[in-house]
């Protein structure tokens, strides 16, 4: 469960990169109140600690990838 979770924050935040680099949109702040709002800080933080534990799923070998 943990890890789907670290999955969908990890494609939030990759589809929020590619927003903002094909249209230099931020979609996080412009849903949360931009990039210095609470909440978005708090959705940016999330998927920065969803990604570093992606980085120990690309090394599991139980995942079969």
């Amino acid at each position: 469960m943990l890890n789907k979770a670290a999955l969908l924050l990890t494609i939030i935040g990759a589809l929020n990169w590619g927003s903002i680099g094909l249209f230099r949109f931020d979609i996080v702040g412009w849903l949360f109140g931009g990039q210095d709002a609470l909440f978005s800080r708090l959705i940016f933080t999330l998927v920065g600690i969803a990604g570093l534990w992606c980085i120990a799923l690309l090394f599991d070998d139980r995942n079969g990838i």
